[in-house]
This record gives C-alpha cells, structure tokens and sequence, in this order.
C-alpha cells in the first residue's frame, strides 16, 4: 500500500475536519464513496480512516458509519500519545509559532545529568534552552538534551527552526517512541525571567526521553508551559 497516497488522503480528511469541513458529529462519507473521491483502493482509504480513529477524530459506528467526534477547542491542545514537533501542534492548533535559542552547547553526561536524563555518563550531548512562542506569546521553555552521536551536526539554527525536521529529513533518523511524565512543579528564576507569569508560582511540566526505531535513546527534554495555556489530549478506549 503506497504510504503517500494514504498520508494524503489522511491530512486531507484531517484538515477538513478540523476546519469543520465535515461538522462535529456528522456522519463521515463511506469507504466506497471515499475511495472513489481519492481514485483508490478501499484499503488505502481504511487505512487513512483507521489513522484517524487513532487520533481521536472519527469513531466507527457499528451498522452506520463513522461519526466525525473532532470538536474544535478555542485553546492550545498538545498531544500526550502521539510524537509531534513543536511546529507541528502549532499547525494543528492553527497557531504561529516562533522559537528563540536562549542556551547552545556541547556537555558531557556527568552523574547528575545522566540520573536526570537517562543518557550513560560520559556522553557527548547538545544542551538547548529554547523560549517557545505561539502568537507571539511566550508560553513555553524547553530544556533539550540530544545525543550528539545521533544528531550529528546540530546548530542553534538549524533548533531555531525544527530540530525533528533536521533529523528526520537531514539525518533519517527514525523517531518512534516517547515516554512521558506529566507533573506539576514550582516556577524556578529561570522560568520567571522568561515567562510572562502573572500571579502563577508553579509550571505544568512535561518531561519525556524519546527513542529511535533501535530503541536507543537520542533526546531527553523538560518542557514547561505556562498553566493558564497548558492543555494535554489523549485518545483512551475502553479494553474488554
């Protein structure tokens, strides 16, 4: 099955969606119907719509259809089960993100930062503070650790812009899984130097360590978020 057909008619189905193309609740077209719109197989059009389902778009019902179940929320909504870039969510949520590189440089893992981080002492990382922007608010500060040996020739530019574009597109590095910690902490000087926090003394942190299709970790980051703009979203199904 062409993968790029499927992503197209995936994104494609996706964008209407969210643009309320096809309505909250609204019954979605058939598989036939959609495949004869996209000039394709039926199981290129199930796999798109089974990609959507994982995502918590639409919902099969069974004896009618699948019903679209995407409500648009007027606030930022990250995603904790899927694995996107910082410029993704912000196209998602139809929103303008900008990054600043406060921090850039080469470390070695001492005994702090591997218990923190989960890389072997004596590793060879990138260190990135990087201030997140959407709509020109500052709303996140992200703390990045990556293992040079897999993300060779990282620069504060090239982070500036999308590190996972550079190592995916650039390095053809293979991101596949992130494993996360939702908690929330007190401000720290740092954050109140670079976070516009009104009267808020505490961040929603979350703290992940994400790993290559070799199962060897490459990152490690703590991402904390303003808590009047924090919002995490999952997709949970009942198991029988």
């Amino acid at each position: 099955m062409p993968k790029a057909k499927y992503n197209c008619i995936y994104n494609d189905l996706k964008e209407k969606i969210e643009t309320e193309v096809y309505a909250y609740q609204e019954i979605m077209p058939s598989e036939n119907t959609l495949a004869e719109k996209y000039q394709c197989s039926r199981n290129t059009v199930r796999r798109a719509l089974s990609e959507l389902t994982a995502n918590g778009y639409i919902q099969p019902i069974h004896g009618k259809g699948t019903r679209n179940i995407f409500k648009p929320s007027p606030q930022t909504a990250f995603t904790v089960g899927g694995i996107e870039s910082f410029r993704e969510s912000a196209a998602r949520n139809r929103q303008i993100p900008s990054t600043k590189v406060l921090q850039f440089a080469e470390i070695t893992t001492d005994e702090k930062i591997s218990r923190r981080t989960g890389f072997p002492e004596g590793s060879s990382l990138y260190y990135l503070q990087r201030l997140r922007f959407l709509d020109g608010k500052p709303l996140i500060l992200d703390h990045n650790y990556f293992l040079k040996e897999l993300t060779p020739g990282l620069t504060a530019e090239i982070a500036e812009r999308s590190v996972y574009d550079y190592l995916e597109a650039v390095l053809g590095l293979n991101i596949s899984t992130s494993k996360r910690t939702l908690t929330v902490e007190h401000t720290t000087q740092v954050d109140e130097r670079y976070l516009e926090l009104k009267d808020y003394n505490c961040m929603a942190v979350i703290t992940s360590q994400t790993y290559n299709a070799d199962g060897i970790q490459f990152e490690y980051t703590q991402s904390r978020h303003r808590p009047d703009y924090f919002r995490f979203q999952d997709v949970a199904t009942r198991k029988k």
